[in-house]
């Protein structure tokens, strides 16, 4: 395989390992904060449940920062299209973002229920809001984003905020939430133990049947959606634009890699193998079982979208012909020599970082010792 080829394919996988890592490790984050007020019904609760991700939380935001930067640098043309015609959706990502760190930081600061009630809450929807933001975003991939280009590659955005909200959007969202909030609850049943973490149990055992029920429904609709086939693209010669390709729309066309390479079937088949698991880890509580089970069944789940959309990355619903594939978007060979040989060494740097930390703060939270500590959240 021609080098070029070889990495932009690799940036492609690469890029999908970044968002698997966010997806587990910010969604674990997230459902922590979705589940507080729900599996902490007194104040020492809710901290308990703050302090059990309280040494990983900041530091898990890594993987925000790297699939943003994967982006920019390995696609620049998809990160420069999403991010000027989703300016609305970036802004509530970005607000809820901030004000995430705000309520760690500050919730516990003032002994004030109402105070600390206004900061639960800003924590509820800061950890609930992105996640399900994530999933739609990945469901609008599928049925398009309308936008389009001019003759000098300046994109024009045709949608509307509310249109992304669509149905099979908001299915997405929901299953994205409902993994998020297995990831949380896994969590709090390691770190946050007695009735804590039986409530959590609980409620991540509901989040899993919505999920299995939700992946199963987006499965059909996806099975009959007109989804987007790369009739031909420019010339080996050629510049690699989005101007100087025909793609077409067809029914059940997002099924078309898993019909022409059957062991593509494993994906999905990863993703239920997950779920299943992680449902029966709860039930026999326990919970480290539970967490990588539901980190595997986020990789099925991601990994199922990515494998039906490629090549594809941003299709348009505008102008089908316009559409950014992983061939036409991607930075030159250089960029991508040079970020390969930077991923090789930080990648793996945070995997081992992320494991040491985990490591050394493994145990469950003492509320008594929380009462002490002013260094506590």
């Amino acid at each position: 395989m021609e080098l070029y080829l070889a990495l932009k394919v690799l940036w492609w996988l690469l890029l999908g390992v970044l968002l698997m890592g966010l997806a587990i490790m910010v969604g674990m984050d997230m459902g922590v904060g979705t589940l507080l007020r729900f599996v902490g019904r007194s104040d020492t609760e809710r901290r308990v449940c703050l302090n059990a991700i309280g040494p990983h939380w900041d530091g898990n935001q890594v993987w925000f920062i790297l699939g943003g930067g994967a982006i920019f640098a390995a696609f620049p043309l998809i990160y420069a299209t999403a991010f000027s015609g989703l300016y609305i959706v970036m802004l509530l990502l970005l607000w809820t973002m901030i004000v995430r760190p705000l309520g760690f930081e500050y919730r516990s600061k003032l002994a004030s229920p109402a105070w600390r009630n206004v900061w639960d809450w800003a924590l509820l929807v800061s950890g609930a809001v992105p996640m399900i933001v994530y999933g739609a975003g990945m469901g609008n991939m599928l049925l398009g984003v309308p936008y389009h280009f001019d003759w000098d590659l300046r994109s024009y955005y045709t949608g509307s905020f509310i249109s992304l909200l669509n149905p099979f959007a908001v299915l997405c969202g929901l299953l994205s939430l409902a993994l998020s909030v297995h990831m949380g609850a896994s969590m709090l049943m390691g770190r946050a133990g007695g009735v804590i973490a039986e409530r959590a149990r609980r409620a991540g055992s509901g989040a899993l049947l919505l999920a299995l029920l939700l992946f199963s429904i987006g499965g059909v609709w996806v099975a009959s959606m007109h989804g987007y086939v790369l009739e031909h693209g420019p010339g080996a010669a050629a510049a690699q634009t989005p101007l100087q390709q025909t793609v077409s729309r067809q029914a059940g066309a997002w099924l078309g890699n898993y019909r022409a390479h059957a062991a593509l079937w494993a994906v999905p088949l990863l993703g239920y193998l997950g779920m299943a698991l992680a449902l029966l880890a709860l039930r026999a509580r326990r919970p480290t079982l539970a967490w990588w089970s539901g980190a595997l069944a986020w990789i099925g789940v991601v990994g199922t979208a990515g494998v039906a959309l490629f090549p594809f990355m941003m299709p348009s619903s505008t102008d089908p012909s316009q559409s950014l594939t992983v061939w036409n978007s991607v930075s030159s060979r250089t960029t991508l020599l040079w970020m390969t040989g930077f991923a090789a060494v930080f990648v793996p740097l945070i995997l081992w970082y992320t494991s040491w930390a985990f490591w050394v703060m493994r145990g469950v939270v003492d509320a008594q010792e929380l009462e002490h500590d002013e260094h506590a959240y």
